[in-house]
């Protein structure tokens, strides 16, 4: 697993909202466990269900400590993971745990993908983002996939904001899948769905999910 450098230069406050003491304390509160695996095991077969060929290569953007690319490399134990997270204890987590095949330690902001992978995804971080900068983490989605986008996020049909534990400007609610497609319309819309926090097998916090398909040219 290789580990990437990182210069922090924050764009906005949200950045360093989770680059600092708040993100620290995020990892503490979200461990790994055999629960969390497998709901996200069955959260991301499903999804992995609506793909026509296995993904060789899946890159996720804000892993924190990687209990996504954790049922990923379960589901997909071929495929070459990469981890891009902006928090240091996150990052020290994913290399020593070696979720990843490879992690970089950036903000999705000033993030420059230098490869592409077949997958792209980003579960629960958009609602965390500037909303002013969302079309540029779009496009950086796009540029680093050959083919598939996955986003799950809370959805909300008009973009509104959300008090997140006591602090205002850190979580942001709208059609992220729309609004994706807006940015990047040589996506198309392959599936979608949504996952119910009561749902014992799966339940991932209410988040609605996209998944995009770029067609290949030969």
């Amino acid at each position: 697993m290789t580990l990437m450098p990182f210069a922090p230069a924050f764009i906005t406050p949200q950045e360093a909202f989770w680059a600092g003491e708040f993100g620290r304390d995020y990892v503490a509160r979200n461990e790994h466990s055999p629960q969390r695996l497998a709901k996200n095991l069955m959260f991301f077969a499903k999804i992995l269900h609506s793909i026509p060929e296995t993904p060789a290569s899946v890159i996720e953007f804000g892993a924190n400590i990687g209990l996504n690319l954790r049922a990923l490399g379960v589901l997909l134990p071929d495929a070459h993971l990469t981890a891009l997270e902006i928090n240091d204890v996150a990052v020290a987590r994913l290399h020593s745990d070696e979720v990843a095949n490879e992690v970089i330690h950036d903000s999705i902001l000033t993030f420059t993908p230098t490869r592409q992978h077949e997958l792209a995804f980003i579960k629960g971080v958009l609602i965390h983002i500037n909303p002013d900068e969302l079309p540029k983490v779009y496009r950086k989605l796009a540029e680093a996939s050959t083919h598939y986008v996955m986003i799950a996020e809370y959805y909300n049909r008009r973009p509104d904001e959300v008090n997140y534990r006591g602090h205002e400007g850190r979580l942001f609610r709208r059609d992220f899948g729309g609004h994706f497609q807006e940015i990047c319309p040589e996506f198309r819309l392959l599936d979608y769905g949504f996952s119910y926090h009561r749902d014992l097998r799966e339940g991932a916090d209410d988040l609605t999910w996209w998944l995009f398909e770029k067609p290949l040219t030969h």
